[in-house]
């Protein structure tokens, strides 16, 4: 069943696009500061969100009183070059953003499996509904780590679960993966799909399209208020 229709922010450059968005997470931030003493913010990895991270680390707000984590997150530690955490604090957490607290999705374990229970006990005890969820895509419709071929896919997108962290397998991930399950995700105040170029447009407009849909479909129909598709070419 279709769900809300999501709304389009379109802007020339990627740049223009990095620094409204974080604009508005920073206004969302800082309204939750203001409204409950905290904020709470969940960052996708990938190469898309750089640009937004350089500016969202800018921004003039409470840094300490906001707590960062990941959408999802390779079972590598953060010593790996392809550990989102690694990536976030690189790109995000410097500048003013340097006093948020960190919340990482990956612990040391013998399976994923046990590391995804660990992580769902310590992501528990945040301070939720996410404030704002911030959303990558990939060219074959995965967002999080919801990819077509995962293992349980039906598991990971049920909107009564009550995990907050699931561990994922999937050939098409290349390991296994750590993900913030989608109630977790679309709870959020803000829930944003940050894309670039014109592949990963198609692939959205496709999956809005069409009867049955890929899995960042299902997220945008299963979320309970309108999400922001931020997109430059």
């Amino acid at each position: 069943m279709a769900g809300i229709s999501p709304h389009w922010n379109e802007f020339a450059t990627r740049d223009e696009l990095a620094a409204s968005l974080a604009s508005t997470v920073a206004k969302v931030l800082r309204a939750a500061i203001g409204r409950r003493g905290e904020a709470f913010l969940a960052v996708s990895g990938g190469t898309t969100p750089g640009r937004f991270f350089a500016a969202l680390s800018k921004e003039a707000l409470d840094w300490s009183k906001v707590t960062v984590t990941l959408v999802d997150e390779r079972f590598v530690p953060e010593s790996s070059p392809r550990s989102n955490a690694a990536l976030a604090k690189a790109k995000l957490l410097q500048n003013q953003a340097s006093e948020a607290r960190f919340a990482p999705l990956f612990h040391e374990a013998a399976t994923v499996e046990k590391g995804a229970d660990l992580a769902d006990t310590d992501i528990r005890a945040l301070p939720w509904p996410l404030d704002a969820t911030i959303l990558g895509m990939g060219g074959d419709g995965h967002t999080a780590s919801f990819f077509p071929d995962a293992d349980g896919l039906d598991a990971l997108l049920d909107p009564a679960s009550t995990r907050i962290v699931m561990p994922v397998h999937a050939d098409s991930a290349g390991e296994p993966r750590l993900t913030l399950t989608l109630p977790a995700l679309v709870g959020a105040g803000l829930v944003v799909v940050h894309i670039e170029g014109a592949e990963k447009r198609s692939v959205i407009e496709a999956a809005l399209a069409a009867e049955t849909g890929l899995p960042i479909r299902a997220v945008l129909d299963r979320a309970p208020r309108a999400a922001e598709i931020y997109w430059a070419p």
